[in-house]
């Protein structure tokens, strides 16, 4: 998926938005079938159909946006928008030894695909020239986040699996969480990033500002039990996706308009908190596995 330095603003009518949408769907097809057959030839069927699986998802995005495409008056050409680089990442699939994968991995991979593919649709939005893209935008946005959901919901599947002993830390408090999370952004040392260390300090003031907001208007019936690790709280990566998880649940299940609304705004702001600890040296994040 294209990284935010594609200069998104560049897209300058709906045309050019929907072309590059199935450009990116394509590619993630094509990158998912590769993986497929490269399984399928190391004799790993199990992730062979993971990856089959994939192809049958994007495939079923690609449909929705050519449909999109195809219901306006505007002719269907293909384009090329912004930087050259490639649109998809395997993250290494493609050339390690089957043997070092596993439907976890897969699924991660996939996962942190569909986050770079909503962090770039919210800066489309965020640039956008027109009214007309910025809707469009946010509507992919929207169906990336929805991607993201579902994948992730596979990935703790194969997480399970793959995990004989869980631990069980009651009930989640999400301010709580949000508070220490914002402490360990702190903790990054300013010199991390590039620049002032300025993103970093946003990053701490958005936990902090929905931790107030949990505090003073919590989720109306939400009770979470989170099943991982005591220590992935200790961790700001682990507890950076805990919290992730926990918004697109009740996301995905709140029952009011309110609450799922302003929980998918928060998963969205950690998808982006996601992206920028990423970015860091490895080495500044305490033993993370980025």
């Amino acid at each position: 998926m294209p990284s935010v330095s594609r200069e998104p603003w560049e897209l300058s009518t709906l045309e050019d938005l929907l072309s590059l949408a199935v450009q990116m769907e394509q590619e993630a097809i094509d990158g998912y079938a590769a993986l497929a057959d490269r399984m399928r030839q190391m004799k790993r069927s199990d992730l062979a159909e993971i990856f089959e699986s994939l192809v049958v998802e994007e495939k079923g995005h690609l449909a929705k946006v050519v449909d999109w495409q195809e219901s306006g008056p505007r002719p269907n050409r293909q384009v090329v928008v912004g930087n050259q680089e490639e649109l998809f990442d395997d993250e290494g699939a493609g050339t390690v030894a089957p043997d070092m994968l596993s439907a976890y991995r897969a699924f991660s991979m996939a996962v942190r695909n569909e986050e770079r593919a909503f962090v770039f649709w919210t800066y489309v939005s965020a640039h956008a020239q027109s009214d007309e893209i910025k809707s469009a935008s946010e509507r992919m946005a929207r169906e990336e986040l929805g991607h993201v959901a579902k994948l992730r919901r596979e990935r703790r599947l194969a997480f399970h699996s793959e995990r004989d002993k869980m631990l069980t830390i009651g009930l989640v408090d999400l301010a709580a969480l949000e508070r220490r999370l914002a402490l360990h952004i702190q903790s990054i040392p300013a010199d991390a990033t590039v620049g002032d260390g300025s993103e970093l300090q946003s990053l701490a003031q958005q936990c902090s500002d929905r931790a107030e907001s949990l505090h003073n208007a919590p989720f109306e019936g939400a009770s979470l039990s989170l099943r991982s690790s005591p220590a992935a709280t200790e961790r700001v990566m682990p507890l950076c996706e805990t919290l992730v998880e926990c918004y697109l649940d009740v996301g995905a299940t709140a029952t009011r308009d309110e609450d799922a609304n302003r929980s998918n705004s928060f998963a969205g702001q950690l998808i982006d908190c996601l992206r920028a600890l990423r970015s860091l040296p490895p080495s500044y994040l305490s033993g993370d596995d980025v």
